[in-house]
C-alpha cells in the first residue's frame, strides 16, 4: 500500500512539474559543474569568440599595467546621446523618455550588458527566524533576522535561500524609510542571557556533561565552581556602539542611520548568487536553468543580487515598521555595481547610495584608465555581466575585434534610467585606497551626462552643464547635492562611510524625513 501511494504522489508531482511555465517537463537534468575557466569558454564557445584579450593588471609594476595616462584614456569620447531616439529622434518630453527612449536603453542594456531576467523566476517565501529587541548605541531597536526560500521544486537539488536582518528603531512613532545594504546579514547585538538565566543552563549543561561521561563527571566534581558556558564579555548596557578610533571619528554608518530614525536592512548577496563563474549553474541563475549554463543574454550575478535586493523589498513592504516607499539601496565596490543597477532596473526603490563603483557600475565603459572592459570579459569577472558582454573584449572570433565604442549604451544610460529617484554617486581618494583603478573621473563624466535625463523628469541634477567632455570633477570633499542626483568625492578609501551623514542629510531634504530629537542626557 505504501508503495502504492508513494507511486501515486510521483505521478502527480510529475504532473504538476510539467505544467511549471519554466518549460521543464520531466525530471530536470543534473546540474552541470564547471570551474571558472569551463564556464567562460563555454560562453565564448557559443558566442564563436576564439579569443580574448588580457584585463590590464592593478599592479602598476606589472608589464601589463592598466594606463593612467589622461592624455589616452578616452579613445571613444563620444557617448551614445540618451535623448536621441535610435530613429535619430529627439526626446523632448517626459512622455517620450517613459515610453520610447527608457525602454529602448533598458532593451540595450538587458541583452548586450547585464542580460535578462527569465521568463519565469520561482516565487520567494520569507519567513521571521528570529526577532528580538536589541540595543544599538542609545538606540532601543527591533532585529530581524529573516530568510527568504526560493521555490526549488523544479530543481530540488539547487537550494537559494536569501540572508537579510532588517532593523528598526523600536520606539519610532511611525513606519521608518529604510536603506538595504548589500553584506553579510547578522543580527547586531544578539540578547543573551542574563546571570540567572545562564546560571540554569550552565546547572543543566554539567548535568548532561557529567551523566554521559564518567572521566568528565570527575573534572567537573572537582571544578564545582566552573561554568562551561560563560556569558559573553563586553555587555555594554548600550549594545554595539561600534568601533571608534578617535573622539571625531563618525560612529558606524548603521549607527547614523538609527541615529537619524532610519532602519536598515542588511542583504547577504552570496545567499543569491555566487560571486564567480563557477557558481553560475548554482544560485538563483542556475535554479531557473535547472543547473545548465547560461546564454549568451541571461543574466549575471550584478543583475541578480538586484533581483534578490527586490525581493528583500517585497518582505519591507509586508513590515510595518517599515516605510515601504522610502526604501533605498546601498553598496561599494562590486556591491556598489549592483546597488546601481537595482535601483535602475528595480523601480520601487527610492533611492540609491552608489560606493566606489568602478567599471560595470558608474564609471564609463569607453574609458580606457584603470579598471577596462578586458577585466570584465576576461575569466575574473565576466560573471557579473551578460555572456554577450564578452563579444567587446574579443580579439579573435565571429563577431570580429570587440570594443568599449561598439557599446550601444554606456554606464550614464544607467545612472539615466534611475532618473528621477535619489541617486548619490560616492567615491574616495586613491591616496587612502580608493585606487585610481575606479576611474573617478570616469564616473564623474558619467554622471554630468546623465543630468539631462533628470533634468528632463522635471528634477535637479548636479547644478553644472551636461557637457561631460568639458566639466571639470569638483575637488574632494566638495559636494554636488542640491539635486535628486548627486555626487560627493570623500578623503577616505575604499568605502562610502564618510559620506553617509551627507547622504542621509540630503535624502531627508527630498523625502521630508525629519530625525527625531536626540534623548535627554546625550
Amino acid at each position: 500500500m505504501k508503495k502504492i501511494h508513494l507511486l501515486l504522489i510521483v505521478l502527480i508531482c510529475g504532473q504538476l512539474y510539467a505544467q511549471k511555465p519554466s518549460g521543464t517537463a520531466g525530471q530536470s537534468p543534473q546540474p552541470v559543474t564547471f570551474t571558472t575557466q569551463q564556464d567562460h569558454q563555454n560562453m565564448m564557445d557559443q558566442l564563436g569568440i576564439k579569443s580574448v584579450r588580457p584585463g590590464p593588471s592593478g599592479n602598476e609594476s606589472a608589464p601589463n599595467h592598466a594606463n593612467y595616462d589622461e592624455s589616452v584614456a578616452t579613445p571613444y569620447p563620444d557617448l551614445p546621446d540618451l535623448l536621441t531616439l535610435k530613429n535619430g529622434k529627439k526626446v523632448t518630453t517626459a512622455d517620450v523618455w517613459w515610453k520610447q527612449r527608457r525602454p529602448e536603453i533598458k532593451e540595450d542594456m538587458e541583452r548586450e550588458v547585464y542580460g535578462r531576467l527569465p521568463k519565469y523566476i520561482p516565487p520567494v517565501k520569507w519567513t521571521v527566524d528570529i526577532s528580538e529587541r536589541e540595543m544599538i548605541g542609545f538606540t532601543p531597536v527591533i532585529a530581524k533576522k529573516l530568510t527568504g526560500h526560493v521555490d526549488n521544486s523544479q530543481c530540488p537539488s539547487i537550494e537559494v535561500n536569501i540572508e537579510m536582518v532588517l532593523v528598526t528603531p523600536a520606539n519610532a512613532p511611525g513606519p521608518v524609510p529604510v536603506l538595504m545594504m548589500f553584506g553579510g546579514a547578522s543580527l547586531p547585538a544578539p540578547a543573551q542571557p542574563n546571570p540567572a538565566e545562564l546560571e540554569v543552563i550552565n546547572r543543566a549543561f554539567r548535568k548532561i556533561l557529567s551523566d554521559s561521561d564518567p572521566e568528565v563527571k570527575a573534572i567537573l566534581d572537582k571544578y564545582l565552581a566552573y561554568s562551561p558556558i560563560a556569558r559573553a564579555a563586553s555587555a555594554s548596557p548600550f549594545g554595539q556602539m561600534g568601533p571608534q578610533t578617535n573622539q571625531n571619528a563618525d560612529p558606524p554608518s548603521t549607527q547614523q542611520l538609527l541615529n537619524a530614525g532610519w532602519g536598515y536592512a542588511m542583504i547577504n548577496p552570496g545567499s543569491i548568487q555566487a560571486d564567480n563563474g563557477a557558481g553560475l549553474t548554482r544560485g538563483i541563475i542556475g535554479l531557473c536553468n535547472n543547473g545548465q549554463p547560461r546564454k549568451p543574454d541571461d543574466w549575471g550575478s550584478l543583475r541578480a543580487w538586484a533581483w534578490g535586493a527586490a525581493r528583500g523589498l517585497d518582505y519591507l513592504e509586508t513590515d510595518p515598521a517599515v516605510n515601504a516607499k522610502l526604501v533605498g539601496i546601498e553598496g561599494v565596490s562590486r556591491y556598489g555595481k549592483a546597488a546601481l543597477v537595482t535601483l535602475a532596473f528595480e523601480e520601487r526603490f527610492a533611492m540609491a547610495l552608489v560606493g566606489s563603483s568602478g567599471k560595470g557600475g558608474a564609471t564609463l565603459h569607453r574609458r580606457v584608465y584603470g579598471e577596462a572592459v578586458e577585466n570584465l570579459t576576461a575569466a575574473g569577472e565576466y560573471h557579473w555581466m551578460a555572456g554577450n558582454y564578452i563579444k567587446y573584449g574579443a580579439s579573435e572570433g565571429k563577431t570580429g575585434v570587440g570594443n568599449a565604442g561598439q557599446l550601444p549604451v554606456d554606464s550614464h544610460s544607467l545612472i539615466a534610467m534611475c532618473a528621477p529617484r535619489l541617486t548619490f554617486i560616492s567615491y574616495g581618494i586613491p591616496e587612502k585606497g580608493d585606487a585610481n583603478w575606479l576611474d573617478q573621473k570616469g564616473s564623474y563624466m558619467a554622471t554630468v551626462a546623465a543630468g539631462a535625463v533628470f533634468k528632463l523628469l522635471g528634477a535637479k541634477d548636479l547644478g553644472v552643464s551636461n557637457d561631460y567632455k568639458t566639466e571639470v570633477k569638483p575637488p574632494v570633499n566638495t559636494g554636488l547635492l542640491d539635486g535628486q542626483l548627486a555626487w560627493r568625492q570623500h578623503d577616505g578609501g575604499h568605502t562610502d562611510a564618510p559620506n553617509m551623514k551627507y547622504f542621509i542629510e540630503w535624502a531627508n531634504k527630498f523625502i521630508g524625513h525629519k530625525p527625531p530629537a536626540p534623548p535627554a542626557g546625550r
